[in-house]
């Protein structure tokens, strides 16, 4: 399915719009910039219109979706919009600290749009391909959305319905459903860029890179991973539940989302007793969350099934490096390592020990992929763990059970996506 011109295609059409698309960039970019109001004024009226029950039908197919919306609602509001402009982006003019020459007017620096954005958008986050968009549009950009395959028809419905509510976006706005291996579809689209959005691992960060045309900009939202550290005494009534249900509930889907659990110990036997004692926690967690889907349990056998082989393949079948504690849905796996790494998932994450002493060098090994912590300490050394986890290059240090959350006004893996959708322009 493809949304252009304010309207849905087949996908049998992706020849005959992308062959019209230069011209009518070209004439939208002709005419007046598009107005930040009229933007926000259009997401406010869909928010209202979310809260009335607008997308029941599509927000059914979203597991916890009422988790969804109560994170996702308050992103949408004029007031949110409106901060997140004025956080980002700051005043609309600025002058320079250079005093003009006399008779002629201050020079002055202002934001201005990129021009025409190509987003290459991830499916782990329901919805996220229309919030990418959402901050194209803050910005003034035309904005071409590449579908991931995930997508659910939410993302294609939700950008239709904020056309009809402001049709000025009309012709900011294409949506196609273009598959990664349509190569030359997709440098068509590149070339029209002056910057791509990827959201995504590795291998589609390289993807991009190779098809990216010179003096396009390239924005990338990677893979990045994230832990909880557990240091000292914890509350085990509030904070243990709490890491749970963050582990069950983020599916460790996220980059958010909780892979292994730090101990600060050097103890292998404070490891083991931590996973005795959290296992039933997280059986717990398990039982109440959403019910674990046939793919996602299958995906995880066939993960143990391969790391089993490959144990056997490198003569490590007898491995006690790694210790599974099984519980039901769920899973803990003490590791004689330090190395931060994805888990297997779907509520299996690993527990390790990394006493603070060696919090630096370890995750410095993988600087440029860290995102959240979930600190879990005593009140009294929180600052100071807080400062050296930001110092090894973490962006968010969290509560346990906040992991995954949004708030207004924050940044995403440190940095401020409406200025990276910007260019500063000096103007006399």
């Amino acid at each position: 399915m493809i949304l252009a011109n304010g309207k849905l295609y087949d996908s049998r059409q992706q020849e005959s719009i992308l062959s019209g698309l230069e011209r009518r960039v070209l004439q939208t970019l002709a005419g007046p910039p598009l107005s930040s109001e009229a933007v926000i004024a259009a997401i406010d009226r869909l928010g209202r219109r979310l809260d009335r029950g607008a997308f029941a039908p599509l927000l059914a197919q979203i597991e916890q979706a009422d988790r969804y919306l109560s994170q996702i609602r308050p992103l949408i509001t004029r007031e949110a919009l409106e901060y997140k402009i004025q956080a980002e982006l700051g005043s609309d003019a600025v002058p320079c600290c250079t005093a003009p020459p006399d008779g002629l007017p201050a020079l002055t620096v202002h934001p201005a749009p990129l021009g025409v954005l190509l987003h290459i958008a991830a499916g782990n986050v329901d919805g996220l391909p229309a919030y990418s968009v959402v901050e194209g549009l803050l910005t003034g950009n035309i904005n071409i959305l590449k579908l991931p395959q995930a997508d659910k028809g939410l993302s294609v419905e939700i950008i239709r319905q904020l056309i009809q509510e402001e049709p000025a976006l009309t012709d900011y706005i294409y949506v196609f459903d273009t598959p990664s291996e349509d190569a030359d579809a997709l440098l068509r689209m590149a070339q029209l860029s002056d910057g791509i959005v990827v959201w995504g691992g590795d291998a589609a960060v390289s993807a991009v890179r190779k098809f990216a045309p010179a003096g396009a900009k390239l924005i990338e939202w990677g893979h990045r991973l994230s832990f909880a550290y557990l240091s000292g005494p914890q509350d085990r009534q509030q904070d243990w539940p709490a890491l749970a249900r963050h582990i069950v509930d983020s599916r460790q889907l996220l980059c958010s989302s909780c892979q292994v659990i730090y101990l600060d110990t050097d103890s292998m036997e404070d490891v083991h007793a931590f996973c005795r004692q959290f296992l039933p926690v997280l059986e717990q967690a398990a039982a109440q969350g959403p019910a674990q889907s046939l793919g996602a349990a299958a995906e995880l056998t066939l993960r143990r099934y391969q790391a089993r082989v490959e144990r056997a393949i490198t003569g490590s079948v007898s491995d006690s490096s790694r210790t599974v504690y099984d519980g039901r849905h769920c899973s803990l796996t003490a590791c004689t390592d330090r190395e931060l790494e994805l888990s297997d998932l779907f509520g299996n994450p690993l527990v390790k020990a990394l006493p603070r002493r060696s919090l630096l060098p370890v995750l410095r090994r993988q600087k440029g992929r860290l995102q959240t912590a979930g600190l879990l300490c005593p009140e009294e050394d929180r600052a100071a763990l807080t400062g050296l986890l930001v110092r090894a290059g973490l962006n968010r240090v969290l509560r346990a059970g906040e992991m995954s959350d949004s708030f207004c006004g924050e940044a995403h893996d440190g940095e401020y996506p409406l200025r990276r959708y910007t260019r500063m322009v000096n103007l006399r």
